[in-house]
């Protein structure tokens, strides 16, 4: 089609076509009970889309969709053809150029069924969107005045009837038309072929992207943006034009997130051997977005979240987690759209593989140490609390109701581990085989796991079949192992064990990597010893039956074991270590994770200890070890950091056995982190003083680890409750020349009553009110704090001239926060917290979903607490399921968190 022709078309459905009353006619009725899909339901559509043609006529308060699509009947599949819907008019259907009235079709908001189809034909469709009310912020919708799509992963449905699945790869070409003074950017997927000015102020663009994709990345923008511009040369030698668009008063927000885009574009070269394939490759940022960012072909469209840093305005983890994020939508041109997934159930294919490539770029550019810990971290403290509750689910789901619930810790994170242990068992050159192996295969193509699993054992020789119950097996794994020796003779034993979980009551054996070292008691030495004929003093011990012994000769004396180093495996461990094999762990073991693991695991074996006995004090053993590992020059100070600050009470919570006493887990902590103030305040003294650091902000891991190593010791010295330590938080704020010490201040202020609270918060709000991103700090601050008012704080927090309800980003920075990262606020015996977060479940369920999903699932883990609590729990829960037409994404979260 022409672009003259394209501008005609536009013109007359605009004038042709009034709104259609199709649907209010007919009185059609989405269906009240969300139906289950299941994986083994799967079958290949009827007909392929094998090119899309679209023209978006966008004005202030609609926009018009025409899309010309070109099917090729499957085989020998029948001859209809059934496409999907989503609040959208209809206003046009015509199928080889032939008008087809609208009442002699089958259709309604969800669905359009054609019937007697040729083998090949055309199907011209013109669809009316209102992206102004679009509040689930799903398809075609208008964020701070711009056009903006989100169409993984079934948004494109709301764009027009459509194969919208990821299985229907088709080769796009858009077409944009638009007033041009209001809207000069037009943006979307692949190359600009065409560019020119219409009638009337509009103009138009037109892209093409040359490489079939899913529905699910398709992209468009339109706004008034400024851009920022590079370009990289890639390893062939071709320039690759870099283009970073944002609002303009955000244009010196933009080059850290630049570099990172050069940096991840040269780490896939150098390490996968990918190559970016298009001309041209565009991020656009955006304030109101669901997601963290989207990895649409050549046009990523990022939360600001993920794009928009300086030193002012972003602390040293923003910047972490701009690298991270724009590395892993990066990564996806390969491992997500040249070779996509063939259906949702499969949707850790890509991101898993992503998540554990996107985490091995940012421990190549960073600490390796001190990003292990972060993403281990933050596996437990979300995939094994969400494996421990009504929504477990495995790597790859057998059903779903909501394909958006399954956007998970679980499929990523998780995903990632079971990546990350084919490299630990198959070894670095065996993994990178098998992935080169499976990239040729199917580039192009929608895969499977099997078909990953499949170029794993091809390239290798290994058979993982046994390997693959971490695909189909929900749950964490608990080993238990235990240490003897008979003689010179060392005997490691190990049990796995696997929980049941919704749907799964019998398991099969994994197949668990576990690294492992032995270290002499006396000297601290790691100690060499043999197993498969190779003498080292580290091993990759594989368990692979329920019960297993590992046998080792030479050994003079019993060692102490360091297990499962680097995190080999996402697996409770188990071993009975004494707290002083803990110190010994804490302060020798040359494995950084190990390390951190030996600290945790001593806090966690004194909260107990204090939880059953009031009366008992902390040993002078672990004062000296605090002060040892606080005082080591060889230790990295981000290392010294993690390790010494306590676990979060919602991972203590976590991992009872029994019913969570959070009041009392609640106050062993205070103990502890009280005790060790006071026992080393000099020396958290001195390590806070030593880390004052440089005038100037720096990005240098040395400058890094001084503030996050200062931040741990001043939040140590705030627990004293003394004025000089007030004091000292007060200075830090007033100081600060990077948001990183501001928000280590803020950080320790919010949870005390003290005049210096309240100032620094005005003093915040203040300077920053008309940031967005920055005030998302302030109040997530306040919501994550510990003070006893926090419930009132919270509450007059929603009720802020500055809160919105349909951003996601400020719903999350006070209702998220609130409910994940405040578990001792959150869950007050009141049940004040939980009343709170199932009002504006409710309240967002019209709105956006998605979100409402995410409030209602704070109160899926109710069976982890007392009685009075889970009682009070399950109330909202089921005031929430008794709202008529609740969404099929709350439906889901909270029908499987009612289950007994």
């Amino acid at each position: 089609m022409t672009a003259k022709t394209q501008e005609s078309l536009a013109c007359t459905a605009k004038k042709r076509y009034k709104v259609c009353d199709h649907v209010r006619r007919k009185g059609f009725k989405l269906k009240s009970e969300p139906q289950v899909i299941h994986l083994k339901d799967y079958e290949q559509p009827n007909y392929w889309a094998k090119k899309t043609n679209l023209v978006f006529d966008l004005y202030e308060d609609h926009a018009v969709v025409i899309s010309t699509v070109t099917y090729e009947r499957n085989g020998d599949g029948k001859n209809t053809l059934n496409l999907v819907g989503l609040e959208q008019e209809l206003q046009h259907v015509k199928i080889n150029k032939k008008l087809i009235e609208l009442d002699d079709l089958d259709y309604s908001p969800e669905h359009l069924n054609l019937k007697n189809l040729p083998d090949h034909f055309d199907l011209e469709l013109v669809t009316k969107l209102y992206p102004s009310k679009n509040t689930a912020l799903e398809g075609l919708y208008k964020s701070n005045g711009k056009f903006c799509t989100q169409c993984e992963p079934e948004g494109f449905r709301r764009i027009t009837y459509y194969l919208d699945r990821p299985d229907v790869m088709s080769e796009y070409q858009t077409t944009i038309i638009a007033d041009k003074g209001h809207y000069p950017i037009l943006l979307s997927n692949g190359n600009p072929i065409e560019s020119r000015d219409l009638k009337h102020g509009r103009h138009m663009k037109v892209w093409h992207d040359p490489f079939p994709k899913p529905s699910y990345l398709f992209a468009l923008v339109a706004g008034d943006l400024s851009v920022v511009e590079d370009s990289y040369t890639t390893m062939s030698g071709r320039e690759v034009k870099l283009q970073i668009f944002v609002e303009k008063e955000n244009i010196d927000k933009c080059d850290f997130a630049m570099e990172s885009v050069k940096d991840s574009m040269k780490w896939d070269e150098d390490v996968y051997g990918l190559e970016y394939d298009l001309d041209i490759f565009m991020i656009v940022a955006v304030s109101d977005f669901n997601m963290g960012a989207m990895e649409n072909k050549g046009l990523n469209i990022f939360n600001s979240k993920y794009i928009l840093a300086n030193p002012k305005t972003a602390t040293d983890v923003d910047f972490e987690g701009i690298q991270s994020v724009v590395g892993h939508e990066y990564f996806h041109n390969w491992s997500g759209n040249r070779v996509t997934c063939r259906d949702w159930f499969q949707l850790s294919l890509k991101e898993g593989l992503t998540v554990f490539r996107d985490q091995e770029f940012s421990a190549d550019l960073n600490s390796p140490g001190v990003c292990r810990i972060a993403d281990v971290k933050a596996l437990r403290n979300s995939q094994f609390v969400e494996d421990g509750g009504p929504m477990a689910h495995p790597v790859r789901p057998d059903s779903y109701i909501e394909i958006n619930n399954f956007y998970t810790s679980t499929i990523y994170n998780k995903g990632a581990e079971v990546i990350r242990m084919f490299r630990t068992i198959l070894g670095t050159e065996g993994y990178h085989k098998g992935v080169d192996l499976y990239f040729e295969r199917h580039d192009g193509e929608a895969a499977t796991i099997e078909n990953f699993v499949s170029a794993m054992e091809d390239a290798t020789g290994h058979d993982l079949g046994q390997f693959t119950n971490w695909y189909h097996q929900a749950g964490t794994p608990a080993v238990h192992a235990n240490l003897d020796l008979s003689g010179k003779q060392l005997s490691l034993s190990m049990k796995q064990t696997l929980a049941k979980t919704p749907g799964q009551n019998n398991k099969q054996a994994q197949v668990i990597p576990v690294r492992t070292s032995f270290f002499d008691q006396t000297s601290g030495d790691a100690i060499p010893f043999t197993y498969n004929g190779e003498s080292k003093t580290e091993h990759v011990l594989l368990l692979t039956d329920m019960e297993q012994v590992f046998t080792f000769d030479g050994f003079d004396s019993k060692p102490i074991p360091s297990l499962a180093r680097s995190f080999s495996a996402p697996i409770h461990l188990h071993y009975p270590y004494s707290d002083e094999e803990l110190i010994f762990l804490m302060k020798w073991d040359s494995d950084d994770f190990n390390r951190y693991e030996a600290a945790q695991n001593l806090a966690i074996s004194l909260i107990e200890k204090r939880k059953n006995d009031k009366s008992f004090e902390l040993p002078q053993s672990v004062v000296d070890a605090y002060k040892f590992l606080l005082n080591a020059e060889e230790v990295n100070l981000r290392i010294k950091a993690k390790a010494m600050t306590l676990p979060t009470l919602d991972y203590l919570v976590s991992i009872e056995s029994k019913e969570a006493d959070i009041d009392l887990i609640y106050e062993a902590k205070t103990w502890l982190q009280k005790s060790l103030a006071e026992a080393c305040s000099e020396d958290f003294a001195a390590g806070f003083e030593a880390c004052k650091g440089a005038d100037q902000y720096s990005l240098d891991p040395l400058e890094v680890g001084k503030r996050e190593l200062k931040a741990c010791c001043l939040s140590f010295l705030m627990t004293l409750g003394k004025e000089e330590t007030v004091e000292m938080a007060v200075e830090v704020y007033e100081n600060s020349h990077n948001m990183t010490d501001t928000v280590t201040a803020l950080t320790e202020l919010v949870q005390i009553n003290h005049s210096g609270r309240e100032d620094a918060l005005k003093d915040f709000y203040d300077v920053w009110h008309k940031d967005q991103l920055v005030m998302d700090k302030w109040f997530a601050l306040q919501c994550s704090s510990f003070h006893p008012d926090v419930l009132n704080h919270v509450r007059q927090l929603l009720d802020h001239d500055d809160f919105d309800l349909l951003n996601p980003n400020r719903v999350y920075s006070v209702l998220r926060v609130f409910g994940r990262a405040n578990p001792h606020g959150f869950h007050h015996i009141s049940g004040e917290g939980y009343k709170l977060m199932a009002d504006y479940a409710l309240e967002l369920d019209g709105k956006n979903s998605q979100i409402a999903a995410m409030l209602a699932n704070t109160l899926s883990q109710w069976k982890r607490f007392d009685p009075k609590r889970q009682k009070l729990m399950r109330a909202e829960l089921s005031r929430i399921s008794k709202k008529k037409n609740l969404s099929k994404d709350v439906y889901e979260i909270v029908s499987k968190s009612l289950k007994k």
